[in-house]
């Protein structure tokens, strides 16, 4: 049984389907972090492969490992607040568990926070980083986009903006924590943006390991939220980023439903039968993308894919009768011409497929 005193750095591994992994990084972070008192705290989102189990197993023989396991929730920037917010040590780090952070840099970071940096990131990006574990050229490619977005938008002067890799004072972490929105997968970026002031940053080089083992969650659509968080920052957190990313998977909708029409007509079907079709495709390309995109950390599988997406599809057959009568009632008393009483019908018909799919369709 390894001794336990109170711990002066806690490292939060927000953790998916990375049951391989656990054993290996405590290893790492034995030996990196020798002559530190310390605790890793895995967050694990209920992985089906036992990454929990995993932790456990280890917690029961090193009182430095915990676990937090959560079910029913899901998001890298959500556990890592809740991993952070739980742990009672004055330094934070965060480091993904993949193995491909540099673990053996943990220290200097500790001692540039000491030193007086507000909080110290690990950066593939200045002299002495090196990014060659981004192996396939489209995470390289994603990357650098997401990279180049958070340096013009965010105005963020730091050479890695998108890094999951950092350390700060646990203190500042929860003067910090009601700012943040929870999204996405760039935790960094939220707490750059959520500082009343900017941050005092210190970068460390490290080189980007390859995956030793699990799949990459890094994708395009990781890039599509990692741009939401900057909309729901521009409106200053007014409107809930979920109902963004719906309304604009509706506005797609619309052109699906556009070009199955059409194709449908010219295939020879007349206008009601092209535009029933057309309507039912928009509907599937939706629940598909918002499946995927808006609630892609409550993602339905197997037969609760198939339950939820009946349910949809009946919420906004619902939704667009919502739409046709209030339309029609607005523009009949004359409280609106017609183009601004179908904005009206639209607009209230996008706000009940909304509340209505979050209450029904993503709980099945």
């Amino acid at each position: 049984m390894t001794a336990c005193r109170s711990p002066v750095l806690s490292v939060v591994v927000p953790c998916y389907r990375e049951q391989p992994n656990v054993a290996p990084m405590v290893a790492a972070l034995d030996a990196a972090l020798a002559g530190i008192d310390w605790e890793v705290i895995f967050v694990d989102d209920d992985s089906p492969d036992g990454t929990a189990d995993a932790a456990r197993a280890l917690a029961r023989t090193d009182t430095r490992v915990r676990c937090l396991r959560r079910v029913g929730r899901r998001g890298l920037s959500s556990a890592v607040i809740e991993g952070a917010l739980s742990s009672s040590a004055p330094f934070v780090a965060v480091i993904d568990g993949d193995l491909q952070h540099d673990e053996t840099i943990l220290p200097a970071m500790l001692d540039a926070v000491r030193a007086g940096a507000d909080i110290a990131v690990g950066s593939r990006h200045v002299g002495g980083g090196d990014a060659a574990g981004l192996a396939s050229p489209l995470r390289q490619r994603l990357s650098a986009a997401g990279i180049g977005l958070a340096r013009k938008l965010a105005g963020v002067a730091i050479s890695d903006p998108m890094s999951g890799f950092f350390l700060l004072r646990q203190s500042l972490f929860e003067d910090l924590a009601h700012r943040l929105n929870g999204q996405g997968f760039k935790i960094l970026l939220d707490l750059l943006l959520s500082a009343p002031a900017p941050l005092k940053v210190a970068e460390l080089p490290y080189r980007f390991r390859p995956r030793a083992a699990g799949e990459s969650k890094l994708d395009i659509l990781v890039m599509v939220q990692f741009a939401g968080q900057f909309v729901d920052r521009a409106l200053g957190g007014m409107v809930p980023l979920r109902f963004i990313a719906f309304a604009l998977v509706g506005l797609f909708g619309i052109f699906v439903n556009l070009a199955a029409m059409q194709a449908s007509r010219a295939a020879g079907l007349g206008f009601g039968p092209a535009q029933t079709l057309g309507t039912i495709v928009a509907m599937v390309a939706n629940f598909e993308l918002n499946n995927r995109l808006t609630y892609r950390t409550m993602k339905l599988r197997g037969v609760r894919y198939w339950q939820g997406l009946v349910l949809f599809m009946l919420v906004c057959g619902l939704g667009a009768i919502a739409n046709i009568g209030i339309a029609g009632a607005l523009y009949h008393r004359g409280d609106a011409n017609g183009l601004a009483a179908s904005a009206a019908g639209s607009a209230i018909g996008v706000v009940w497929n909304y509340a209505v799919s979050a209450t029904l369709v993503w709980r099945v």
